[in-house]
This record gives structure tokens, sequence and C-alpha cells, in this order.
């Protein structure tokens, strides 16, 4: 069934397609009495096959201009000019450089910046991105549809009628901060046959489990007698998250998946909550030991203050975790084994506040931190209390599936304080991240270990040592141009809109050699430059567009770019000069 966007963008292009193209929501309008009209043609096309989309709807984000593709998937819009292009020339002018940037200006004024297109069975975004960008003089454009990807399968339960339906949930394979992470992508539930259905999926790496039935059959189902249900299946049979396959989808591909769950016996656990806050909502997560993942679930008695549900046979962790500013996790390790389990209480403790030291390690006598400073064209945070007051300081959790929260340093708590402390963090394993608008971070340290290279581990309930981080000011400078995006090159691609840019340079630690991922912003004209480098071996890549999902914390991931990326190493005070590829989002 098409989903309600889909429906709207049909009725839309129905609507366009019987009134015509009227103006202001026009494409290939009247120009009657208009000099020179501005115009632009473009196709839409399929991203994985390269064929033309037909009766495809093309529009601009304010939705002034719109139109359908023909059966090629061809379009076309007429933009009017104004006024003052018509007679731009004509008092005896022949400058031809006048005419082109009066022309660009009014351009500028009268057609869209972007163009968006729409198509039944297509995803609307493309590379992450919603719309394409258009130059103020660009004649041609081509607009390239996903074609969406689905999981279709069926859940086959024994023995039964139809009336039980079973909770389906995907996870995607998501890239945070250069690392791999399991986010949720959707939930449907079985139909009566047991079908299920997940639609408008963009190509990537997806995991699929059924979650926890239990058999409550009205003509079987005994509350005094064994109870009996479904465990979790991790698609295609695996014992937990972890371990579960990983499908690959590719554009408009439609993978199969069958679950066969069998049914278990099932034993009632209790455990007891032990400082229980009575005005704090606890939730309370369930996995296999060891591997942390969806799919059991235990529930929370408040009145009683009990963690209370049925389990079949298996070791279990089970988390407690209150919410809000003074928040609190408990965690216990418990074992199901053919009877009912009432174990030992769980005990709630606060989470972990780690308080953060910056040590500055200066060359330059003129790098002071006040916050009217600039360096290298990098202005510090604007003044906020506390010093140092040019870092930003977060921690991201390592792990590929956690429900521990990023955390960040705390606001200050008056016009006195100028501690730094990230409170409220969770137990859990996570990696330091910090930015800082002043020189480059040389070291970050917690009791000795080496968070540029290690992930920080928080203990449940026990003191983290601080983090300890050195700020310096000597780091070198990189340059360079990206090959093929020259002034001429730019403008005759149509990316001489303001500010728009051609590429993007990524500065990628190699493994064990120091450094700290970088990103460099590049001109219009092709050219780039980034100061502060902190000294290390790199990769140095040019794409054409923002990279969100590049796993760059990943050696063996980043090797497979080896052929395309620029190694370089620097030092200190280093100067360095560059000439980088192109790469598209083809490769």
């Amino acid at each position: 069934m098409p989903s309600p966007r889909s429906l709207k963008a049909l009725a839309f292009g129905f609507a366009l397609s019987c009134c015509g193209s009227t103006a202001p929501l026009s494409a290939q309008n009247s120009t009657t009495g208009i000099e020179n009209p501005d115009s632009l043609r473009g196709t839409v096309v399929d991203s994985a096959t390269h064929e033309p989309i037909a009766r495809a709807l093309v529009f601009s984000p304010d939705n002034r201009y719109a139109t359908m593709t023909d059966d090629r998937g061809h379009f076309e819009f007429t933009f009017p000019r104004g006024e003052s292009e018509k007679t731009a020339g004509l008092g005896g002018n022949s400058d031809i450089r006048s005419l082109e940037t009066s022309q660009r200006q009014l351009a500028r004024t009268n057609r869209p910046t972007t163009l968006m297109a729409r198509k039944t069975g297509f995803l609307s975004r493309n590379n992450g991105q919603e719309g394409f960008q258009i130059g103020p003089v660009q004649q041609e454009l081509t607009i390239s549809l996903a074609p969406e990807a689905r999981i279709v399968g069926q859940v086959i339960l024994p023995e039964s009628d139809g009336s039980d339906k079973i909770r389906v949930e995907l996870y995607r394979r998501q890239v945070r901060e250069g690392c791999e992470h399991w986010d949720r992508a959707g939930m449907a539930m079985s139909r009566a046959n047991g079908e299920f259905r997940f639609a408008e999926l963009s190509a990537g790496s997806y995991k699929l489990l059924t979650h926890e039935l239990l058999d409550r059959d009205p003509l079987t189902f005994n509350a005094r007698g064994q109870l009996f249900g479904y465990p979790p299946v991790y698609y295609p049979a695996a014992p937990d998250f972890a371990t579960a396959a990983v499908i690959r989808l590719s554009p408009g591909e439609t993978f199969q998946a069958r679950f066969s769950p069998a049914k278990r016996k099932y034993y009632p656990v209790k455990l007891g909550v032990k400082n229980a806050p009575p005005s704090l909502q606890t939730g309370i997560q369930v996995w296999p030991q060891g591997h942390a993942g969806p799919g059991y679930s235990l529930g929370y008695n408040v009145g009683d203050e009990l963690i209370e549900g049925s389990l079949p046979d298996g070791a279990y962790t089970v988390q407690a975790t209150t919410y809000g500013p003074n928040a609190m996790t408990g965690m216990l390790n418990f074992t199901v084994s053919g009877a009912a389990f009432s174990g030992p209480g769980i005990t709630l403790l606060p989470n972990s506040s780690i308080t953060v030291s910056v040590k500055e390690e200066f060359q330059r006598t003129e790098t002071v931190t006040p916050g009217t400073m600039t360096l290298g064209g990098l202005r510090p945070s604007p003044e906020n209390g506390r010093h140092p007051n040019y870092l930003q300081v977060r921690l991201v959790s390592a792990e590929e599936f956690s429900p521990a929260p990023a955390a960040s340093l705390r606001p200050p708590t008056g016009p006195e304080d100028d501690s730094l402390v990230i409170e409220n963090v969770k137990p859990g394993s996570y990696r330091v991240r910090v930015n800082t608008s002043i020189g480059f971070v040389s070291s970050i340290t917690s009791g000795g270990t080496d968070l540029q290279r290690q992930p920080l581990v928080v203990d449940l309930g026990g003191s983290t040592p601080p983090i300890e981080i050195t700020v310096r000011d000597d780091g070198a400078q990189v340059e360079g141009t990206i090959e093929g995006t020259t002034t001429t090159d730019v403008r005759r691609a149509g990316f001489d809109s303001p500010g728009q840019s051609p590429g993007h340079v990524y500065f990628v630690p190699m493994a064990d050699s120091g450094g700290q991922f970088s990103v460099a912003w590049v001109s219009p004209d092709g050219k780039f430059r980034l100061q502060q480098l902190p000294p290390g071996a790199y990769r140095v890549l040019a794409f054409d567009r923002q990279q969100p999902d590049l796993e760059y914390a990943s050696d063996e991931v980043m090797s497979q770019y080896d052929s395309k990326a620029k190694v370089i190493r620097v030092v200190a005070g280093q100067k360095e000069h560059l000439r980088l590829p192109l790469i598209p989002a083809s490769e």
C-alpha cells in the first residue's frame, strides 16, 4: 500500500496534469511578450538502471514551479525574466560581461535554486539529500531517484489459527562518529497469514528479528499451569542480535525472509529493585548475557518495586534505568533453568560524573583564549562563564547496540562556575570526542588510558578517573586543489551558486599513527585549506558530496579507498600542498 507521502505526491501530480500549466505554479508556461525567457531542461532517471522515469513529479520546494515528466522522463521549465533584464544592454552598452552579470542576478531572482522529484516506488531522499541544486545559468539537469527496496516475508507459527500476530522489527546499520551502530528502522505486525512487509527502504545493511509472543490461546491456556511462548528469532535462526545475519539491500531489491519460531516453556521471573525513586520513571531492558540487543522484555511493577515477567531457559542481563537529572542505573546477571526465578534485588546506583581538565601547551605568543581571539580563521565559542570556553567534549557509545545515550559537558551552574564536568553518564564503553576552536587536541587520557586509541569504560557505581586533555597550537597547515574543479569547470557544471561547494575533503588518520579525523571545506573554485591539523599520518580523500556514512574509524573499510587517496605524514608546524582527484558518488 503506498505511503501517505506517495499518495499526496500522486494527487498533486494528477491535479497538475488535469489543470495544465498555470502561473505561478508553472512549467513550460507561455512567454508571449517576454523576451529571452530563461529555461531549464532535464531528465529524471532511475539511479540503479539509469533508465528514464515517466510521469514523475518535478517541483521546487517552495511550490512555485511543478511539472510531470513525459514518457521519456524529460521535463522543462521556463522562467519569465523581469523588466530590468529585458532592457539590459539596450542603451548602447555592448559590454557582454555586464549583460551576463545582469542576467545572472535576475536568474537568481526568478528561478529556484533547488528542484525535487517524486515518484511512487522511488525514494524522495537520494544520497541523504532532499533536493538537487541548480546554478543560476544552468540549462541542463539530470535528477536521479533511487528505487525503493523492500523486505517481505512470513512468520510461520505452528498450531496457529491465524489469530496470533507477532511483532517483527527491523534495524539498519548506521555510522556515527565514524563507527558502526544499529538503529531501529521500523516495526510491522504479521497478518493473519503470517505475512509482513517493510517498504520504502534505502540501500544498506539491515537486521531482522521477531519479538516474544506468549501463548495465551483461550482453548489451551491454563493460568495455573505451564506457560508457553515463542522466544525471539534473529534472522535467520541466530541465538542473539549480535550474531544475526546482515541483510544487504541494493536499490530496488526485494528480499524474502521467513521465520519459524519454536514454542518453548516460559517461567515466571521476579526481581526486587532497591533505591528506586518513586517519582521517577523506570525503564527495564533484558538481553541474552554478553549480547546486548532487542527481542526480550520484562516489565516494572511500580507499586511493589518489582521487575516482573516470564522468560525461557537461558542466561540473561537485566538493566534498570531511571530518567531525569539524577538518573540511576542497576544491572544484574541471572539464569533461568527449568523453574520460576525469584532472585536477589537489583540495586540502583547514581550514574557517574566525570571531571575534565585541560592543559594548554601553546607555542605561539599570539594565541590567547578570551572570546575575542581568532586563530587560523576560527573563532572560539562565545564566553560561557568557564575556562576554557573553546572546547566541546562528548561521550559517544562505542558499542554497536547500546542503550547508553551520548553525554556532554554540563552548562555552568552560575557565573563563578568554571568547572568542566560530564554528568549523568550511564555504565558502558564510550569514545571521547573533543572539538576545539583554538589549536588542536594533542592527547586525551584517563587513568593512563589513551582515549584517542581506546574507549573510556564507565563502570556501574564506580569512580572514573578524570579526562585529561592537552591542547597545542603548532599543528600542520594543508592547502590544495581538487582536480577538475577549476573556476571554468565549476561554472560549466552549474556549481557557481554562492557558497556551493564542489567537494568535501576528509583527513582520515591511519591506524596507530596518531592524528585526528578532520574535514576541510572546499571553496567553489575547488581550493581548500585546513589549519591546525594534528601531527600524524593520514589518508586524504575528496568526495563530490558529504559522506555521513563514512566508517573512518575502520582501517579495513578505509583501505578500500587507497587507490583514490593521497597519504601524507605531517609534523608540528609543517606546511603541505596537495592536488586531489575527486571521488564521485558512484564509486
